[in-house]
């Protein structure tokens, strides 16, 4: 049979359409991957990155790759947590350009105990925190195994470790996860903000007036590092030699400042610097209480009149709080054998954080030791003044001088004494500051007329805290070696307060330039099942979930059927 030349052109337009469709829908294709269009429809905006994030990801030059731990089998929260940490490393893979790449890891894969081993040693190292995860098999068995709810960050040969879980003992598990699902955001982006800054902040701790020894400060240290350039040094009188330094760190001095040097970190302040004050008015040597006894006595730092210049006063007062730590005591059972039984010590109070503000929101509670209160004083509406940590609402307060006996912890309280409820030991001070040295002649104190005194700040903020053990971490003595334990960790029970977590949201809050800190203040809806009906309606569900989907197929089946009919009968 002969093609007609008709024929022949309408196959040959047909080839053409087919080309061409095909064609567009290629192009139309590639310029679809290279857009990212991406909807959140979520209340709670929970895919949505904030602005300062967006900016820091923007910035990135060069290629992170980040090894993230938390795979494998676990209970089902935390594959929650999985999946919304791979959520979030997908939006910030799209928001980098592609120049954050991630690995998803499960340590226990290896089926060599010693090389598992290694790897949970190796892991534990680098500074991630594991917890047991309990398992059931199928047929209801139950075994335990370690899960590393963590990711290691790699840029430019350097590693550093980002710990996702949060372990607040004042809520739920479930609420824990939540939090930790909150401030996945703030965690991530804030290590890979610091490791591409091409501006690494220092940060000093003051010495000269008996503060805290290096050792006494070792784990703070440690983790400050990983952010920042930490040193220590006294200011010896010198105007200007605090100006390198992002903040300073006040750590529980025990003798005298100078006028010099007060006035070296008043001039610091005033040029916009950022401090941390850890400061006590009554001094208790704990170190007695080994023999059964102590005292505590008033003590001042001449530092008082400064502080209360920019709106805080630490109180001489000692709290006592029922809910409180627990130590170990010996005590003598009714057949004169000694024994060590746990006893609540109402001088370590556990502080409770301020849930509304971001460095302390979500935080576990705080340790304290022979705590203080603070007062806020002024009416100066430049400075904004915050609480961050305060006691229980079963408080009470001692005024010094005071016998501290070991025996107290055997005592029996009448809850109706402890009738103190949210006293403030830790404050925020945000604004503008007036001098300490306003209205003087501090050129008196060099012997040179010619030095400049600035009498109002710069806008800067503070953070008085009555307490210095907050900061201090225990040692571990054996022979000539001192070991520093984890800042916040009960050297009897094991338990992790929330000490550490609080004083580097502390340091990174002053020194945050980005705005990252607000991150923190993210809150997401916990949205559970209710467990009661669901036991009570446990086969209708059942029913429901499996009858449903059967009867939707066949009505469609049906209803296309009818369609069908209709369009091509007529009938």
């Amino acid at each position: 049979m002969t093609e007609t030349p008709d024929s022949k052109n309408i196959r040959i337009r047909c080839w053409i359409n087919f080309i061409m469709t095909v064609t567009g829908i290629i192009i139309i294709a590639y310029i679809c991957s290279l857009l990212t269009v991406r909807i959140d429809l979520t209340e709670d905006k929970r895919y949505t990155l904030s602005p300062s994030t967006l900016n820091v990801l923007d910035g990135i030059d060069n290629d992170i790759y980040i090894q993230v731990y938390l795979d494998g089998e676990m209970q089902i929260p935390l594959k929650r947590l999985r999946r919304s940490v791979k959520e979030m490393l997908d939006e910030f893979r799209l928001a980098s350009r592609r120049k954050i790449s991630y690995e998803f890891i499960n340590p226990a894969a290896t089926g060599d105990v010693r090389q598992r081993e290694a790897l949970y040693e190796s892991l534990y190292n680098k500074g991630l925190v594991p917890v047991r995860a309990q398992l059931t098999d199928d047929e209801g068995g139950e075994s335990q195994r370690l899960v590393f709810p963590g990711m290691i960050v790699n840029y430019n040969g350097v590693e550093i470790p980002v710990n996702f879980l949060k372990n607040n003992q004042m809520v739920s598990y479930e609420q824990n996860i939540l939090h930790s699902i909150e401030g996945l955001e703030y965690e991530m982006i804030q290590t890979i903000s610091t490791v591409v800054s091409d501006t690494v902040y220092k940060v000093a701790f003051l010495e000269g007036h008996g503060e805290l020894t290096e050792t006494e400060v070792a784990d703070i240290t440690y983790h400050m590092a990983k952010f920042f350039t930490v040193d220590r040094g006294m200011a010896g009188g010198r105007p200007g030699v605090l100006d390198d330094y992002a903040a300073v760190i006040v750590a529980g001095p025990l003798d005298q400042f100078s006028e010099e040097d007060k006035f070296v970190i008043d001039q610091y302040i005033m040029n916009g610097g950022r401090v941390i004050w850890l400061i006590e008015q009554v001094y208790v040597n704990s170190d007695s209480l080994s023999l059964g006894e102590t005292v505590g006595l008033y003590h001042t730092v001449n530092i008082e009149d400064q502080l209360f210049r920019y709106g805080a006063r630490v109180n001489p007062e000692l709290i006592q709080d029922l809910e409180c730590a627990i130590i170990r005591m010996s005590v003598t059972t009714g057949g004169e054998q000694r024994q060590i039984v746990p006893a609540p010590w109402v001088y370590y109070p556990l502080l409770l954080p301020n849930q509304d503000h971001p460095v302390t929101r979500s935080l576990n509670r705080v340790k304290g030791e022979f705590v203080n209160t603070i007062d806020t004083v002024g009416l100066d509406p430049s400075v904004k003044k915050t609480i961050l940590l305060t006691s229980s609402g079963y408080a009470r307060t001692l005024s010094p001088p005071l016998l501290i006996r070991l025996s107290d912890a055997e005592t029996v309280h009448d809850e109706s004494e402890f009738n103190k409820s949210d006293l403030p030991v830790a404050v925020l001070l945000e604004g503008i500051f007036s001098s300490a040295y306003k209205n003087r002649m501090p050129g008196a104190l060099f012997g040179n007329t010619s030095v400049e005194i600035r009498n109002e700040s710069m806008p800067t903020k503070m953070i008085v805290i009555a307490d210095a053990n907050i900061i201090r971490n225990e040692v571990q003595r054996s022979g000539y070696s001192e070991i520093p334990l984890p800042l916040g960790q009960d050297k009897y029970t094991g338990q992790i307060y929330g000490n550490r977590d609080f004083m580097l949201n502390c340091l990174n809050y002053l020194v945050d330039d980005n705005d990252l800190m607000n991150l923190r203040s993210r809150e997401m809806k916990l949205r559970l099942l209710d467990r009661s009906k669901i036991r009570e309606k446990k086969i209708q569900i059942q029913v429901f979930n499996i009858i449903t989907p059967v009867l939707l197929v066949i009505l469609a089946g049906i209803a296309g059927a009818y369609i069908r009919r209709r369009l091509y009968t007529g009938s």
